[in-house]
């Protein structure tokens, strides 16, 4: 069993998620394998900062820290790496919960010196109770879970899942850290890519880095009532358009797409025949997944024509605001 250090950090940008905030650092304390530190990132948000400072100020292996760069997903993460003291660096989402043994199976791989970052598994808890009968697996990157298609097992991959990631400390010594631009900033509307924007840099930058997901460290994510619903799904995958765009404006697109090309080839194609074979067997919702499926399919096409054109245009480049310990010092 490994004995390696890990901290863990959770961006954090609103109350509505009080709960299920404090549920996240409690599945964190909980672990086999303690951390070293929870480290609660709040974007921009005073109100939410001030009340989770009282929430933990008792407790010393939880700090909580102001996003000490620009607004958005990928600045808060800096933020915690640069405060960070563990060897490896564990990324949990804000409405999720761990299982016991998560870092366990994050720490256990880094005994490879090779290994740079181990992704794991994320379950959606919907709030329904149960699977929209017309929300497809293969979708279910869509509420920021582990969807059908993705390799069993412990497996090399191209990129790890932002929500449920872990990178060993030094792997951001090459690549600085999130870029700016690419992935969620508050706004409204549901950017990503970030983390696979971070995993390609670092494979070119370490040709001989090991990128990991194990599908045994699992999380269980949260899907409010309002992400079941048809509308959410469309701008969902309209913004994955956009954001892939972005990915592959930053990083080339041989790489940006390099996965999604077999998942639209293969893993897609397949869920549209399973679909319809449902449906012939009168099981619910068969042709309503197939429908989803081309969809969803046909709104990422457009983002991405949307993005690529608008990124042309302006001529968008990326970079990686750094966030040193002193900014972190400070913004404390």
């Amino acid at each position: 069993m490994s004995t390696m250090d890990v901290s863990v950090v959770i961006c954090a940008y609103t109350e509505d998620r009080w709960e299920d905030i404090l549920a996240a650092v409690a599945s964190v304390r909980a672990q086999t394998h303690p951390a070293l530190e929870t480290l609660l990132v709040v974007d921009h948000n005073p109100t939410l900062l001030d009340r989770l400072s009282r929430e933990y100020k008792e407790t010393g292996e939880v700090r909580v820290l102001r996003n000490a760069g620009p607004r958005g997903l990928s600045a808060g993460r800096n933020t915690g790496i640069a405060a960070s003291g563990g060897e490896i660096v564990a990324f949990l989402d804000d409405d999720a919960v761990a299982e016991r043994d998560w870092l366990r199976r994050f720490a256990d791989p880094y005994s490879d010196p090779r290994v740079l970052a181990v992704g794991g598994r994320a379950v959606p808890v919907w709030s329904s109770g149960r699977r929209p009968d017309w929300f497809p697996e293969e979708f279910d990157w869509v509420v920021g879970c582990s969807y059908r298609g993705l390799p069993p097992g412990r497996v090399r991959v191209r990129n790890i899942l932002g929500g449920n990631a872990s990178f060993r400390r030094t792997a951001f010594d090459f690549v600085g850290g999130f870029a700016t631009g690419i992935g969620r900033d508050g706004s409204k509307r549901p950017m990503g890519g970030e983390e696979t924007d971070l995993c390609i840099r670092l494979s070119r930058a370490r040709p001989d880095a090991i990128l990991l997901m194990d599908d045994r460290a699992v999380i269980h994510h949260k899907v409010p009532e309002a992400r079941e619903h048809f509308g959410y799904f469309r701008t969902r995958t309209y913004a994955e358009g956009l954001s892939k765009a972005l990915v592959a404006r930053s990083v080339g697109a041989d790489k940006g797409l390099e996965s999604e090309r077999r998942y639209t080839t293969r893993v897609l194609p397949a869920g549209v025949v399973r679909g319809l074979r449902d449906q012939l067997l009168a099981r619910p919702g068969g042709v309503r997944r197939a429908a989803a499926i081309v969809a969803g399919v046909l709104t990422a096409a457009g983002g991405y024509a949307v993005g690529s054109m608008r990124a042309r245009r302006a001529g968008t480049t990326f970079a990686v605001v750094p966030v040193s310990v002193d900014q972190v010092e400070r913004a404390a």
